[in-house]
């Protein structure tokens, strides 16, 4: 693999998104398990209430102040206000597919990426875009088919999240090498602890008992290596040349739906999902070429 000069510890940056993506497929595994047994927001807000309060207790005493200093703190708020939009709607997504068709289907995100390019980055956005986009969807349409089981409005969900990761990837590429790292992991715990209260006040819950609540605990410290992962491999390598690997989720996904949850996609929807990756893939692999 040719290394961008500017990025020497590029497969650093990829190892890292990778274990990074391999680490929300937990969390979302997990997640999905919680789901059966209690709201959606409850879980979102546990997860970024221990991650917040982990951090706290770990951190504050060091970092002081330097936890939460910013040089753009309107664009960590809008970045964490998304994240947790993103959150809430793409585990009430698993709460209503199988883990590896909504996960597949957020496999966009590499997609969207390209197509805002533009707009947000001023970058250039091609037929090859276009065209990345059109056979993304209609990997989507083979995982959901018309008439299937899956054909629900609840499809729709894991694209609302898709768009959603696509602008925060994009604001988090912005703040890399501006703010610390552990700043940038902080803001979106607190945003989410705050605000899911705020706007779901009557969908709180405790867990019920020890085992539910180690994984609400788990859930947290899922989430804030994940994205901390995702953090530090934006500063080793640029967002064009990670994007391809985030698709290591795609084998995850499938291997813990089966393994916990017993859900096997069958031979068409492994062909949207391969049509999905495939598309993402050639779009990224195209860019960087020419």
């Amino acid at each position: 693999m040719a290394l961008n000069p500017a990025y020497p510890h590029a497969l650093r940056g990829i190892g890292l998104m990778v274990l990074a993506v391999s680490t929300f497929t937990c969390l979302d595994t997990t997640s999905k398990y919680l789901s059966l047994h209690y709201p959606v927001p409850a879980i979102v807000w546990a997860r970024y209430l221990v991650q917040m309060v982990l951090m706290v207790v770990v951190l504050a005493p060091r970092m002081g102040m330097g936890l939460v200093r910013t040089a753009n703190l309107k664009l960590q708020v809008i970045r964490g206000v998304v994240l947790a939009a993103s959150s809430l709607v793409f585990l009430s997504a698993l709460s209503l597919m199988p883990l590896a068709e909504a996960a597949s289907i957020a496999f966009m995100t590499p997609i969207i990426i390209a197509v805002l390019a533009r707009p947000v980055l001023g970058e250039r956005v091609d037929a090859r875009t276009w065209l990345a986009l059109a056979g993304g969807f209609v990997g989507v349409l083979l995982i959901v088919r018309p008439g299937g089981g899956l054909f629900t409005p609840a499809a729709l969900l894991p694209l609302a999240s898709a768009f959603m990761m696509a602008v925060y990837q994009m604001l988090t590429s912005k703040l890399a090498g501006r703010d610390a790292p552990l700043t940038t992991l902080f803001y979106p715990a607190l945003i989410g602890t705050v605000l899911v209260p705020l706007v779901f006040p009557s969908e709180l819950a405790l867990p019920s008992g020890g085992f539910h609540a180690a994984l609400f605990v788990l859930i947290g410290v899922l989430g804030g290596l994940g994205h901390y992962f995702l953090i530090q491999a934006h500063h080793y390598a640029p967002t064009s040349t990670l994007s391809p690997f985030m698709y290591a989720q795609l084998l995850t996904a499938i291997g813990l739906g089966w393994l916990v949850f017993g859900q096997l996609p069958d031979a068409v929807a492994l062909g949207g999902m391969a049509t999905i990756a495939a598309s993402g893939l050639l779009l990224i692999l195209g860019h960087r070429k020419s």
